[in-house]
């Protein structure tokens, strides 16, 4: 097993406003619930999941200039992140309000300064970290156009630097919106594809999680499908196929879970580790996430 690798980790940071819902949500009327503001994003989860495992990571993203996009910014590095974070003063840092309940959580968007991620903002990163080994994308860049450049450019600029990649698949509506085609020429000859349930429907149809992973590993070498509680399967190009259970545990939020899952998966495998292996440590940090309130490892 070798020593853990830089990973750049490329998308979204945003600010959370998470409401844990009291129960089924009351549609045109009152529903109690905590809520809290919190820090999240899918590539700033990802990345603060990794540096809690005791991986180097550089987290490249865009933030507004605001009193917000500074907080997010500040509790990142404070986690151990190193932020390539660019302010931008021309849009407000992302807002995301997520409705969390029974396991499943709900999600209402404003991307703001996320969408304005360049190609320039890649490169200045990549040139900085010349330790890196590889960069994980999250798949929002590359589903809203704003940022799309950003994430192609993304992907390609770390081939041809050497690194290996990977691509988390997101959420399924988006993908449905540009269509699983386009998405998947996107991301084609990535090294690694992650997709949970929904999205490996809407990329793969409707099949077992076993011949989605291995239909999805005609567009990238390796395809982990994630099942949630009943564990997690990764198909290889060539190569065997493997399943893993989890841990169950007491749901508490499932927000930022596939965000760590990622995590996890990718501080095995980048240190060296096979799929099963990999796949054990993913279950051990989404398990971690969904037992707390919120994305982000609680400190």
């Amino acid at each position: 097993m070798t020593g853990a690798a830089r990973i750049i980790a490329v998308g979204d940071i945003v600010t959370d406003v998470l409401a844990v819902l009291s129960g089924p949500l009351a549609t045109g009327s009152d529903t109690p619930a905590a809520i809290r503001l919190t820090g999240g994003g899918q590539a700033a989860n990802t990345a603060a999941w990794l540096a809690s495992r005791g991986n180097p990571v550089t987290l490249v993203a865009v933030v507004g200039d605001d009193e917000a996009g500074r907080a997010r910014v500040a509790e990142l590095t404070e986690a151990g992140v190193d932020c390539a974070v660019r302010r931008c003063a021309d849009a407000p840092t992302g807002t995301v309000i997520v409705l969390a309940g029974a396991g499943e959580r709900t999600m209402i968007s404003e991307r703001g300064a996320n969408l304005r991620l360049a190609p320039a903002d890649l490169d200045a990163a990549l040139d900085a970290a010349p330790d890196a080994r590889h960069l994980h994308l999250s798949a929002y860049t590359l589903l809203d156009a704003g940022s799309r450049d950003a994430g192609q450019h993304a992907l390609a600029a770390a081939r041809e630097r050497g690194l290996t990649t990977s691509v988390d698949a997101a959420s399924a509506e988006p993908l449905r919106q540009v269509g699983a085609a386009a998405f998947l020429e996107w991301v084609r000859d990535a090294d690694l594809l992650l997709a949970n349930a929904d999205e490996a429907e809407v990329l793969a149809g409707s099949q077992t999680a076993r011949a989605q992973a291995e239909a999805l590993t005609g567009v990238v070498r390796h395809a982990v499908v994630k099942r949630g509680g009943d564990g997690a399967v990764w198909a290889s190009r060539g190569g065997p196929t493997v399943e893993a259970v989890v841990r169950r545990v007491r749901v508490v939020d499932a927000t930022g879970a596939g965000d760590a899952f990622a995590a996890g998966l990718l501080a095995a495998w980048t240190r060296g580790l096979g799929p099963g292996e990999a796949l054990r440590w993913a279950g051990e940090v989404g398990g971690l996430a969904v037992s707390a309130v919120g994305a982000r490892p609680v400190v």
